[in-house]
């Protein structure tokens, strides 16, 4: 009786063990999976048509080896190149990530206007891009003092139109919880198609000139 016992037993713990499997991979898949290159995708397509860049004709600046370093230290990076791993050919198969909200296409428009006139300031090294997706003044001396308050809020207004970005398509897709990784993914990409001569932020927050 006691053997019978025992046996029932270690088949329950099988079982109960077989069970919390399955249902830590369902965990993982459900609450760690970001589509990593979806999102890359439409990072890219947004910044394309925000910097009037023409992805056929005019890409973007190839990455030294020491700028891919500096990118690949960069929050997400990483665990953003795990998960391509980690994902099922099914997963991986889903569909791009929707960026054709009203409320996406209203950011985009504002960046897009904003960016002629931050154009001159990228160029001359006045401002650059942060490693957190955003923009910031690099060098305010570059910066004529007449025109100063105003290139101030041009960073601001854009800082919210990017901050709002983000968030706008992490709910578009019905993730929210999305917003962190959107948005590493974006400073990327921002700072990989950026054109040589700007400048940008390293995962220190060490300024640096793309090569």
């Amino acid at each position: 009786m006691n053997l019978i016992r025992e046996h029932a037993m270690k088949k329950r713990l099988r079982w109960s063990s077989l069970l919390a499997v399955i249902g830590l991979a369902a965990c993982v898949t459900i609450n760690i999976y970001f589509p990593a290159a979806a999102a890359e995708k439409a990072a890219d397509k947004i910044i394309e048509d925000v910097w009037e860049q023409d992805a056929t004709t005019t890409p973007a600046a190839p990455t030294s080896p020491a700028e891919q370093e500096e990118l690949s230290s960069l929050p997400g990076f990483a665990w953003s190149r795990v998960l391509d791993f980690l994902i099922t050919p099914v997963v991986a198969a889903e569909p791009n990530l929707d960026i054709s909200s009203l409320a996406i296409k209203r950011i985009t428009v504002s960046m897009e206007r904003r960016y002629r006139e931050l154009k001159p300031y990228f160029q001359s090294g006045a401002i650059g891009l942060t490693h957190d997706g955003l923009v910031a003044m690099r060098k305010a001396q570059e910066v004529p003092l007449r025109d100063r308050t105003q290139v101030n809020q041009l960073l601001a207004t854009e800082n919210n139109d990017r901050n709002a970005l983000y968030g706008e398509i992490a709910r578009a897709n019905g993730h929210p919880e999305w917003e962190a990784q959107l948005r590493e993914t974006f400073a990327r990409r921002w700072i990989q198609k950026a054109p040589s001569g700007w400048w940008y932020q390293n995962a220190q927050g060490q300024w640096a000139q793309k090569r």
